[in-house]
């Protein structure tokens, strides 16, 4: 079997860590959560695949990895190609707030797609529990067709463990560690734009990950940023890094500067360019 250490720093080895003859890893995993951070399996953990049990930071290469989908195998850096992409984590199939969150992707993916973002979901359940579940997700949302995304399964956790995804509090009727609802914001340059971390309890908003691509896209060809609350074609900031001699050629449709009482020239606004 392949080893997490062995890994280059841009690829997940798809197959589970060494272990002693007879320890099961899943075995592993689910007494480290059990444990609540006490005993020698926790410890053991730990020591042995504690450097992998982060998620990736903003900036740095997202790991590439093969998955089983609803759409076939696939090499996550081949399907994803030169798109952006937003790899997203739910708990468990046929649960409320797991088929509110997915119908609610597949109701925006049109808007994704007008922005060259591919979504893929993930969780620990199989692949033929996902093939089960899509008609309640399509039903729920009254969309027709098939699912406009594909979802991984990770049943032996390895994605789960290898991006920190794993919620220790909740668990299957197994014992088994779940995923939490972490999602993840990667670029053409295959580098990690953003990232949210949700509990299983509380589902995530799905039009706020939609603004804040808007942003991500619109930040990262042109100098400024985007204030609080803000939406597509709405004034945006100018990037604290731009001298004053340049406002001109940046942004010909001018800069306006708010007088603040500091009497501080930071506050600069422009059209959205």
């Amino acid at each position: 079997m392949g080893s997490f250490a062995s890994r280059s720093c841009a690829e997940i080895n798809i197959s589970i860590p060494e272990a002693k003859e007879g320890e099961n890893f899943s075995r592993v995993v689910s007494h480290s959560a059990q444990n609540g951070g006490k005993g020698s399996s926790q410890r053991k953990f730990f020591k042995q695949y504690g450097p992998f049990l982060r998620m990736p930071n903003i900036g740095d290469i997202f790991p590439n990895f093969r998955a089983k989908t609803t759409e076939g195998e696939i090499d996550f850096y081949d399907w994803l190609g030169n798109s952006w992409g937003i790899l997203f984590s739910h708990p468990g199939d046929f649960t409320p707030v797991c088929t509110s969150e997915l119908g609610k992707a597949a109701q925006l993916a049109p808007e994704f797609q007008k922005r060259d973002i591919k979504i893929i979901g993930l969780s620990c359940s199989s692949t033929r529990e996902h093939e089960a579940w899509i008609p309640d997700i399509l039903a729920y949302t009254g969309l027709k067709g098939p699912m406009p995304f594909p979802i991984i399964s990770d049943e032996k956790r390895e994605l789960a463990v290898g991006l920190g995804m794993l919620d220790p509090e909740f668990k299957d009727d197994k014992g088994m560690p779940m995923t939490c609802r972490a999602l993840f914001i990667i670029g053409p340059d295959k580098k990690l734009k953003m990232s949210i971390l949700y509990p299983a309890l509380s589902g995530r908003n799905f039009s706020e990950i939609l603004r804040v691509v808007d942003s991500l896209q619109l930040t990262d060809v042109k100098k400024v940023s985007t204030p609080v609350d803000w939406k597509y074609g709405e004034d945006c900031m100018v990037d604290v890094s731009v001298p004053r001699v340049y406002e001109d050629h940046l942004f010909p449709k001018g800069v306006t500067i708010k007088a603040l009482p500091s009497g501080k020239d930071y506050f600069r606004t422009t059209p959205m360019p």
